[in-house]
């Protein structure tokens, strides 16, 4: 790959801010961004703007990076609106270096932003029920639970309360999981504490309570075996990623210490498998594509940000990542493994499950914890000598895998 330096990272603390306007909290992210990279508004050539609920929501079902960014003063420029479920902001940062390597830009912005919660609870949920075929729900919910159709679910382990369709989901994942390797629910929720952990010390994470392992099972149930921790929040927030080429580079004057080198950026797209192949999993071919390209291995990765839309998700990424084998990433996660401090630790930030997942800006939030980690400057949660970084994000659902997965390596220049 031609050389892709990422410049400048910005975001807003995550959270619930229904008094914002979704172009205030844009506009933060941005300013931060470029205050980081030590540029200016002028300086950005094109950007790619993420902001999945922004039509459902709000009714700006049309040009909404435009409006966004002419309220912060960019104007004039090419602008990209990308929708790709959760995985839209890396979907945004994907298009961006793409547009550097063809030689059209030196310098562009990917931003992402979301603001999700709303009075009505029942409309704030529903927004995910787009996020796989709306035609078939029966059958798309009946080809995931088939997988663990001889599963034991325990009665007494389904919340009254409205949740995202995501979370069963999410739960059919885990009892196949559970059922093909024997991954235990205090296994999972050994993810889940260890990812509530890290959060107390990232003041940009919307929770910052520390659970212990049997607080995660004692809290109330979602849909067995996921209980409340493990589940990501509804979030508001924005995320802002600078990336540039050497003649961007050179052009912005940025202290090359502080610059961070992309090594490899890979989308892809669901495939039809048998669900016993996780070796055939779209992320999976995926990471193998982005080691390739980026000339390293899954041992040479220091420190991760996978998609923990539950404690579950981060269990099948650093699978599908190679980080560990298949079916031994509940043992790791009990072992501490994946804690500051072990083997190798994944999601620093708290990954959403604490950190927060306003939909379109999570992918930049990744990178923005991971380049703070390569830098040296994050602080009570840095990796100690952390060099290379690989960044997954995801989204959707196409049959019994993510729709849309982004695989990123860094490193530091």
């Amino acid at each position: 790959m031609s050389n892709i330096y990422v410049v400048g990272v910005g975001m807003t603390p995550f959270g619930r801010y229904l008094e914002r306007s979704m172009a205030s909290l844009v506009g933060e992210a941005i300013d931060a961004s470029l205050l980081d990279a030590g540029c200016e508004k002028k300086d950005i050539q094109a950007a790619f703007y993420s902001a999945s609920t922004q039509g459902y929501l709000q009714g700006q079902t049309l040009i909404p990076g435009q409006i966004a960014l002419h309220k912060n003063g960019i104007e004039g420029i090419p602008v990209f609106n990308v929708e790709n479920a959760c995985a839209s902001g890396a979907s945004g940062f994907y298009l961006a270096v793409q547009m550097l390597l063809a030689g059209t830009c030196d310098v562009a912005l990917a931003v992402g932003a979301e603001k999700m919660n709303i009075a009505d609870k029942s409309r704030m949920f529903s927004v995910f029920d787009g996020a796989w075929d709306v035609d078939t729900p029966e059958e798309n919910i009946q080809q995931l639970l088939k997988a663990s159709a001889e599963f034991d679910v325990p009665a007494g382990h389904e919340s009254e309360r409205p949740y995202s369709i995501f979370m069963t989901v999410y739960a059919a994942f885990c009892r196949q999981h559970m059922q093909t390797y024997g991954t235990t629910q205090r296994q999972i929720a050994a993810i889940c504490a260890k990812n509530h952990q890290h959060s107390v010390h990232n003041p940009l994470s919307q929770y910052r309570k520390s659970y212990s392992i049997d607080e995660v099972l004692a809290a109330p149930a979602i849909t067995y075996p996921l209980t409340l921790p493990m589940c990501a929040p509804i979030s508001d927030g924005a995320a802002a990623v600078l990336v540039c080429n050497e003649d961007g580079l050179k052009k912005l004057g940025t202290d090359k210490k502080r610059v961070i080198k992309l090594l490899a950026t890979v989308v892809r797209s669901a495939t039809t498998r048998p669900a016993d192949r996780a070796d055939l999993h779209c992320e999976h071919l995926a990471a193998k594509e982005a080691y390739e390209i980026a000339g390293v291995g899954p041992n040479d990765i220091d420190v991760a940000e996978v998609h923990d839309a539950t404690a579950m998700g981060e269990l099948i990424h650093v699978e599908n990542l190679g980080l560990v084998g298949f079916g031994e990433s509940g043992p790791a996660a009990e072992r501490g493994d994946f804690s500051i401090g072990g083997r190798v630790p994944v999601n620093t930030s708290g990954g959403l499950e604490s950190k927060g997942h306003p939909i379109g800006a999570t992918g930049l939030a990744q990178i923005h914890e991971l380049v703070c980690q390569l830098r040296g400057e994050a602080g009570q949660r840095q990796v100690a000598g952390a060099t290379t970084a690989i960044h997954e994000n995801s989204g959707g659902i196409r049959g019994i895998e993510e729709a849309a997965v982004a695989i990123n390596i860094f490193q530091k220049n």
